[in-house]
């Protein structure tokens, strides 16, 4: 059984990975607790990125409002970002997370993951890593702040602009 102890953290200075390849080609899992139906949720997230701001390590997500995700992570002083393991072969955990919603779907219960508590934040066991991140910063991104307005033709054509979390980085677990 895989538990937190399978993982090893590791400092986010040491933290190497194809973070582009990773978030772009393989995608990742945002989990947040669903404390109202007593289980957790995942949701398939293909935009994100990590650096420095403000002199912290952040991960960066982004979630639109009528994601069932949004309302729970509005709730939560935390946010995990997991990379599965085997990226190819879990591309169908990544198609039910990404299309299906939680407000009708236990989507933990259907995809067989497992949920591990990891620091206050929810992450995967078939996960390869894990960034934990306690928000720092959030807001709606905003039409009028767009120099370039052919990305709001391409990317937001309901004009359903997402939110932006940024979140320190507290700690990356990586499978042993």
């Amino acid at each position: 059984m895989i538990t937190k102890d399978s993982f090893a953290e590791i400092s986010p200075y040491d933290f190497s990975s194809a973070v582009f390849k990773d978030i772009a080609k393989k995608w990742m899992l945002i989990g947040t607790p669903d404390t109202k139906k007593g289980r957790v949720n995942a949701m398939t997230a293909s935009w994100g990125g990590v650096g420095i701001i403000w002199n912290k390590p952040y991960a960066v997500c982004f979630i639109r409002p009528q994601r069932y995700s949004f309302d729970l992570a509005e709730k939560c002083d935390k946010i995990a970002l997991s990379f599965l393991a085997d990226a190819e072969n879990s591309r169908e955990i990544y198609n039910i997370c990404g299309t299906k919603s939680g407000r009708d779907t236990d989507k933990i219960k259907e995809t067989g993951l497992s949920p591990i508590d990891f620091d206050g934040a929810v992450g995967f066991a078939e996960a390869e890593t894990v960034i934990v991140g306690k928000k720092i910063y959030a807001d709606m991104i905003k039409p009028e702040c767009f120099l370039d307005e052919s990305i709001i033709e391409k990317s937001y054509p309901g004009k359903d602009f997402h939110k932006i979390y940024l979140c320190e980085i507290e700690k990356i677990y990586v499978r042993k």
